[in-house]
């Protein structure tokens, strides 16, 4: 009567507690992982997404140290940190080459392979039977509509909007002004900050404002927003390295097309083989990515760490490939966890 007895309180309170947990694994290292926090706002959401499931799936802590590409690449180089989700291999070939070389870092796999950059203008300016710019369709024509894009500052010059001054784009697009003869017509608008040039997108497309801009994708801007990439001269890989190398370029071509990689110290990913080869299968999309920044965006009380969130809920069709199935189980479980304290 009394091994009944308790047989039977055992199964009310594993009723009561619900499913059993899967067992906390043990990280393969015995400190903190480092991530590269680069400064931009899809490799937030990447760090975000990879420290949701180190953490729930393989047991490691981690943190992210905030900074800009080259002293991150190269603390990455020097063991300072283990990881970089995001290595825009193409316009860091001078730096990450040199680490690579020297067998410092090494590239894991292919986080998206469709990252996009240009100067764009909304399609309603271009499209349509009252579009004012039916004949804009190259960075050539500009000079022919530059009053649509008036600067306020510099009246008799349209207005571009630059990347954030100290970025490697605003650099690129700053000499491609010049080489394109665009300087007498087109001013080179510089925001303090990619939160401004967005700002002023955003604003632009809200009231069906004339406005010409560089962008990227993925981001948030480009999935909301429909834009037209203007034509430039095919990319060319050997035009693109002298614009790139030189102060005065004598020629200029259209941003390639970015394969963009998980990276990491080589030393890390042979201490931790299990992560590395995570990070190596971890695949996403710029479709993906533009959908996560733009719910971070349409939901202002929603973090990076929620976009995440909501990213591995909807998405375990992505995520549950990049995993051994023990592994998946765990960050399921930790996303129900989420999901029912988020209802308390």
């Amino acid at each position: 009567m009394f091994y009944r007895t308790v047989i039977a309180a055992l199964f009310v309170l594993c009723a009561w507690a619900g499913p059993l947990q899967a067992a906390a694994p043990d990280c393969e290292l015995d400190r903190p992982i480092r991530m590269a926090g680069l400064d931009w706002d899809s490799n937030r959401f990447h760090v975000a997404v990879a420290s949701f499931i180190l953490k729930h799936g393989f047991g490691c802590e981690s943190e992210a140290l905030p900074g800009s590409t080259i002293p991150l690449l190269t603390g990455l180089a020097r063991g300072d940190l283990d990881i970089v989700m995001e290595v825009w291999k193409g316009q860091l070939t001078e730096v990450w080459d040199k680490a690579e070389r020297a067998g410092k870092v090494k590239l894991l796999g292919v986080n998206f392979p469709d990252a996009i950059q240009g100067w764009f203008v909304p399609r309603y300016l271009v499209e349509g039977e009252d579009a004012p710019a039916k004949g804009l369709v190259s960075v050539a024509d500009l000079p022919r509509y530059k009053a649509l894009f008036r600067d306020p500052e510099e009246p008799s010059k349209g207005r571009f909007y630059n990347c954030k001054l100290g970025w490697d784009c605003e650099t690129i697009n700053t000499k491609k002004l010049e080489v394109y003869g665009l300087t007498p017509h087109i001013s080179n608008f510089r925001p303090g900050s990619d939160a401004a040039l967005a700002a002023a997108i955003s604003a632009a497309h809200e009231r069906k404002k004339p406005v010409l801009y560089y962008h990227w994708g993925p981001s948030w801007i480009m999935t909301k927003y429909d834009s037209v990439m203007l034509k430039e001269p095919d990319h060319d890989p050997e035009v693109w390295k002298a614009l790139k190398a030189n102060d005065r370029p004598q020629t200029a071509c259209a941003y390639p097309l970015v394969t963009v990689y998980t990276g990491a110290n080589s030393a890390f990913a042979d201490k931790a083989p299990e992560i590395a080869k995570f990070l190596t299968a971890y695949r996403t999309s710029n479709d993906m990515v533009g959908k996560a920044l733009l719910y971070m965006q349409n939901n202002k009380s929603a973090d990076v760490e929620g976009a995440a969130a909501d990213f591995l809920r909807r998405r375990a069709d992505v995520w549950t490939a990049w995993l051994p199935p023990e592994h998946a189980e765990r960050v399921h479980q930790a996303l129900e966890r989420q999901a029912r304290k988020a209802k308390l």
